[in-house]
């Protein structure tokens, strides 16, 4: 695909997907949307990528929000087909088999922090800001924020953010939960490769499966969860993997993961 609004780069192992609309602060519309789907695609089915870093281009923006010159004048159905397209490209983010790193350089408003939520990891600039200023042009978050925010922070502060439309730094977001390291913004790219590295050398079932049971368990009570769990564990006794993993620690060596 000749990709428009997004630059997409696979190295080592990593994607770095960037949001590429700078004059509008990387705002989304349904062609950057549909672009992010099809680049979450490549990278799926692409054994050679091992983790993905999604950011944005500049120093203002990671993604400022929705495009509101393309949704002002939708009918409710056309704003249905917008919201289902962020809502399908998110979770599916959300729950491929590999780990997905948010590197916010900047605004993450509305849809910024919507994009942010579904990542599996958040890492900060000091400049970064995190909102949900939806309700002040008379709606609400539409591609999740009203589930993902009080389940990663809780009701209390997602209604404040949600209801109140306000926005917090990065320092609040963190002491909150919502990101999990704050970084200089020169260090934001290699802070957030540095994670990426990591799990470039991780088993790769093992990964997909670990994120897997988080994900579907979460929502289940724990005694079907953990059961979950457990047929998650005994699904990695049948890899290459967990024979090397298993037989490294005993030698006492760096085992040499194949990803099967």
């Amino acid at each position: 695909m000749d990709y428009q609004n997004i630059l997409f780069n696979v190295e080592n192992g990593v994607a770095v997907i960037t949001f590429n609309r700078p004059k509008v602060l990387n705002a989304m519309n349904s062609e950057v949307m549909s672009e992010l789907a099809h680049a979450l695609q490549v990278c799926d089915q692409d054994d050679a990528v091992k983790a993905l870093i999604l950011t944005g281009s500049g120093e203002k923006a990671f993604v400022a929000g929705a495009d509101i010159s393309q949704m002002q004048n939708y009918t409710p159905v056309e704003v249905t087909k917008f919201m289902e397209l962020g809502q399908g490209t998110l979770r599916y983010m959300e729950t491929m088999g590999k780990p997905v790193i948010a590197a916010v350089n900047g605004f993450a408003l509305g849809g910024g922090t919507e994009i942010a939520l579904a990542c599996d990891m958040r890492i900060a600039s000091e400049n970064a800001v995190f909102g949900q200023p939806e309700i002040l042009i008379g709606i609400l978050p539409g591609w999740g924020g009203t589930q993902r925010l009080p389940r990663l922070v809780g009701t209390g502060i997602a209604k404040e953010l949600i209801l109140g439309g306000g926005q917090i730094n990065a320092q609040r977001a963190y002491e909150i939960g919502l990101v999990n390291k704050v970084v200089p913004l020169d260090n934001l790219m290699a802070e957030a490769g540095k994670m990426a590295k990591k799990f470039t050398s991780l088993p790769g079932f093992a990964l997909k499966i670990a994120k897997n049971s988080i994900n579907y368990g979460y929502d289940m009570s724990l005694d079907n969860a953990i059961k979950l769990e457990l047929s998650a564990v005994a699904q990695c006794f049948g890899t290459q993997d967990q024979k090397e993993g298993m037989k490294a620690f005993l030698e006492k060596r760096k085992p040499t993961f194949v990803g099967r």
